[in-house]
């Protein structure tokens, strides 16, 4: 079988976030399993690595480079010969670029039996796709962000016939909604954990599109499929960043090493990696600090809300149990999951989540709001689960957590049930090609 992924970024050339985890792992494994897998996103002006230029039409060109048995193509339109990945005009940069993909590959001969579009970036593809009668796939990795713009200014940048301007179709609430075009036309809808995928047709999840969703999951073409884990890269046993270990035995050099790069003192270590955003549910953990370094060392790394960023930048200043870092930092993410005792994920709402799994197998029990990829992947006999949204609700849980952590032989036993768990890409990519054989055969 030959797939078409399509997304707005893809590790290693372009990163934000977890979309590029999945562009780098998911076709890579559906490479490994025998099938054709092709992954196209912008060609940015700072993206890693030089593609090899393999058409150009005017102002546009097509480049490619090759990485783990997967094709990467890069597709490069004026509007993103700039610095950067996302910026305001964003809606009308993907717009551009979407409706361009088809007519470009047709022109160099790219071939492919189904086209899998990611996230709000690729909705107008694959409503170009419908117009082609290709079969599609689109997945929603975080419904919050749908691309929005005016319609009476944003549809002529589609390049889509007019019957498309209905609330059938990509009109929203009188804007343009690019997120809602994958949801409409695409053969099959799928996001990243099945928990998620029924979260989203309730209006506390749905961002407005729920009643798109239910639409949907009635025709049966909605699925929640979690994402996997690339296990070579977050393996305790053989990771370069840590002192590699296989037992909790060993994983204590790796907590003696963390506390002593901080300074920290013989307080349990709890840490995070994370965007700081409300949506992670930051602001919570910061409402909670006050009780929370009662007990623990704290250590968080990321960047984001700048309000969040200055909040614990400031309790970095005054506390000794707090310690934050700034930005994206590979070598010292490996660190925190290899030398905390437990992780922090108060997520508010978590479409999947990597964290939580890496956290695991690095046998640092996750202390997680019980939603989304969350609830499907942390047994509740190694975390620390919580339902409510709140400061209380977390600090009940980090005190389950607390109230073990003193006991070394409890604690390890519990925590050392992460280290063998299998969240391979094996299974999810086998749904998958059962999802594309099913949009293929209509």
């Amino acid at each position: 079988m030959r797939i078409l992924h399509v997304a707005s970024e893809a590790y290693p050339f372009s990163r934000t976030g977890g979309l590029a985890d999945v562009m780098a792992a998911l076709p890579a494994e559906l490479a490994r399993l025998g099938h054709q897998a092709t992954v196209l996103s912008p060609w940015y002006a700072d993206l890693v690595g030089t593609p090899h230029e393999i058409w150009r039409g005017g102002d546009v060109r097509l480049g490619e480079l090759t990485e783990g048995g997967v094709r990467f193509l890069f597709l490069e339109t004026p509007a993103f010969k700039r610095r950067g990945i996302y910026h305001p005009d964003d809606v009308q940069r993907f717009s551009a670029w979407g409706q361009l993909i088809l007519p470009v590959l047709a022109a160099c001969g790219v071939r492919f039996d189904v086209l899998h579009g990611h996230d709000w970036a690729a909705g107008l593809v694959v409503a170009h796709a419908r117009l082609r009668h290709i079969p599609s796939v689109f997945t929603i990795h975080n419904l919050q962000y749908q691309g929005r713009w005016n319609i009476h200014d944003g549809f002529a940048w589609t390049g889509l016939p007019q019957w498309f301007n209905s609330a059938q179709g990509v009109e929203f609430y009188d804007d343009l909604n690019l997120m809602k075009a994958g949801l409409v036309y695409a053969g099959h809808v799928t996001t990243v954990s099945p928990t998620y995928a029924q979260e989203i047709t309730t209006p506390e999840f749905g961002e407005g599109l729920e009643g798109v969703l239910q639409d949907r999951l009635a025709e049966g073409r909605l699925s929640g499929v979690i994402n996997g884990l690339d296990q070579e890269r977050w393996n305790p046993r053989t990771d370069g960043h840590v002192l590699p270990y296989a037992s909790m035995t060993a994983k204590a050099a790796n907590v003696a090493a963390l506390r002593a790069d901080f300074q920290l003192d013989d307080a349990p270590i709890l840490s995070c990696v994370s965007r700081l955003a409300v949506q992670k549910g930051l602001d919570i953990l910061l409402a909670a600090l006050p009780e929370i370094v009662k007990t623990w060392n704290v250590v968080l790394l990321g960047s984001g809300d700048v309000q969040l960023e200055a909040a614990f930048a400031g309790w970095a200043r005054r506390s000794p149990r707090v310690r934050h870092v700034t930005g994206m930092n590979e070598a010292l993410s490996h660190r925190l999951y290899a030398g905390a005792h437990a992780f922090a994920m108060p997520s508010r709402f978590e479409p999947c989540g990597l964290s939580q799994m890496i956290a695991l197998r690095y046998g640092t029990p996750p202390v997680a709001r019980r939603t989304g990829g969350l609830a499907d992947t942390v047994p509740e006999e190694i975390g620390f689960l919580f339902d409510d949204p709140t400061p209380e609700a977390f600090l009940e849980a980090l005190g389950r957590a607390a109230a073990l952590v003193t006991r070394p032989r409890t604690w390890n036993a519990r925590a050392k049930l992460g280290l063998p768990l299998d969240f391979s890409w094996e299974g999810p990519a086998k749904r998958y090609l059962e999802i594309y054989g099913e949009v293929m055969a209509e």
